[in-house]
């Protein structure tokens, strides 16, 4: 038996040091740390079962039958994360380069389907060149399997992808199909072609980090949904983030112990809204001072920065939270602000969790570059999320709500619960200065007069009263009472249920 025992742990110990200690030193060389130090940053301390430590390929082309590594450049298994179930496969960079066998894609099929059967979230970290071009139509087929379970699983558990190294080919369509991607900053890329491809095909000169690095994807191309400096910050970050998350879309939403009294009142928030209508405020102090001791977890916070989305918590429960952001570009809706806010309210609404919007847009992005880029159905996308969407939905509208804005940022006209409006709420089709230049056309000469005519345009809808009046806003409320009355409408919200007419889904416009 200790021959055995012997035995069991010299083959472990192999396992362990995956492509051997001189690739385990070239990886830390480069900033990055191996697949399992990965995971022992991520998961609670001693937490983590293995998976599969031992499989191997079954490749006999190009000289791979003499070259053989337990785990097949994939590290998969499950642990905890504060005490709640998750499952994670890291990529071995040290392994064949990290890149997909049909043994390897096996492992991770594997940990998908106990994920889903288990309802627990599942968590890649990506460190990888893409298919093992020895085995061909083999590892093609892997991917394959793979993407079918990213879908299967959508909606139903959380899925999270941290890009912590190469990324190519195939590795990125798995990662685009979950629910959040985040990247490290300078160690990590993604892209369907590498530079080498792109400067065969189209005689352009790109580095990787020109072409698929972290400032790409966090600012142009919003793939990834933020970046960090290196790998502790992120897998410490992906720690706080499973902290909001629900395990799957049937659990409860979990409930943290909390030290801030959500009867809380903040007297500086009277004063946030300049006198100057035309002046910039910044949102975001409104949500920190609105959520659980200031913790607010941003999605996408470089990309689209005229919308703000992200995760905080009242009482100790996870909200969703949309809000304009007045300071960039006057918290305009555009297309990248709608296609954003859309993913994040539907996220949301997948997993039960609660919708927050701050209300404060003069409307849509005029010019031809928005219409020519399709800004109707990106801004119908938005408009579609909050409409489908049936978790508690509470509205607060700061100051402007002018125009089709109005209705797309969870007004009670698509089912918003709570709508409630600061006396500083301007509700009206457009600003007062639009809207007379169109009803008085005819007196446009006369300075004196068009001031009076928009003086009285002001008086009749630069308020939330026009809006009361009429039952779309259920309350103006003061503003240093805005974290209580939240507080209050998501404990009344709590047991909300909507019956959805049958489909088979819906067809949201893409």
């Amino acid at each position: 038996m200790k021959e055995v025992l012997a035995e069991l742990e010299q083959r472990r110990e192999t396992a362990r040091l995956g492509g051997g200690q001189r690739r385990i030193d070239a990886q830390h060389s480069k900033g990055k740390l191996t697949a399992r130090e990965r995971i022992e940053i991520l998961l609670d301390e001693g937490s983590f079962e293995e998976f599969d430590m031992f499989k191997q390929h079954r490749c006999t082309d190009f000289g791979m039958e003499e070259q053989h590594i337990p785990g097949d450049g994939v590290v998969t298994g499950w642990g905890t994360v504060n005490g709640r179930t998750v499952y994670v496969f890291s990529k071995d960079f040290t392994v064949f380069g990290g890149s997909l066998s049909e043994t390897h894609a096996e492992k991770i099929i594997k940990l998908q389907d106990m994920a889903l059967q288990n309802r627990a979230p599942i968590i890649g970290l990506f460190d990888a060149g893409g298919a093992r071009i020895q085995e061909g139509v083999a590892a093609l087929g892997g991917y394959g399997e793979v993407f079918q379970r990213n879908v299967l699983a959508s909606g139903v558990i959380p899925q999270i992808s941290l890009i912590m190294g190469p990324c190519a080919g195939g590795d990125v369509y798995s990662p685009a199909m979950t629910d959040f991607i985040f990247m490290v900053r300078d160690t990590s890329y993604m892209f369907v072609t590498g530079p080498d491809v792109v400067k065969t095909v189209t005689n352009e000169t790109v580095t990787a980090e020109e072409l698929g690095g972290a400032s790409v994807h966090t600012t142009k191309s919003s793939i990834a949904d933020g970046a960090f400096d290196n790998d502790v910050e992120a897998l410490q970050e992906m720690r706080r983030l499973i902290d909001f998350l629900p395990m799957n879309n049937l659990a409860d939403l979990p409930e943290l112990t909390h030290y801030d009294d959500p009867e809380r009142l903040d007297m500086s928030l009277d004063t946030l809204i300049p006198d100057n209508p035309n002046k910039p405020y910044d949102m975001k102090e409104l949500v920190l001072k609105t959520v659980d001791e200031g913790d607010f977890f941003e999605i996408q916070g470089s990309f689209a920065k005229n919308i703000l989305t992200g995760f905080g918590r009242v009482e100790g429960r996870t909200v969703g939270i949309i809000a304009n952001q007045p300071m960039v570009l006057a918290g305009v809706l555009d297309s990248d602000a709608s296609r954003k806010a859309a993913r994040f309210v539907r996220f949301c609404d997948c997993f039960g969790i609660p919708v927050l919007t701050f209300v404060d847009v003069p409307g849509f992005l005029p010019g031809t570059s928005q219409e020519y880029g399709g800004l109707i159905k990106h801004g119908a996308k938005l408009l579609f999320a909050y409409a489908e969407a049936t978790v508690p939905k509470i509205t607060i509208i700061t100051r402007k709500a002018y125009g089709g804005a109005y209705d797309v940022m969870s007004s009670k006209h698509i089912r918003g619960d709570i709508n409630y409006a600061w006396p500083t709420a301007e509700i009206a089709v457009m600003g007062a200065k639009g809207a007379v230049e169109i009803l008085y056309r005819s007196e446009l000469g006369d300075q004196e007069k068009i001031a009076g005519r928009t003086k009285d345009y002001e008086d009749r809808f630069a308020n939330p009263f026009v809006a009361a009046e009429r039952g779309y806003i259920d309350d103006v409320i003061r503003p240093h009472s805005t974290r209580r009355r939240v507080a209050r409408a998501l404990a009344l919200l709590r047991s909300k249920k909507v019956e959805m007419p049958w489909k088979k889904h819906d067809n949201i416009p893409l």
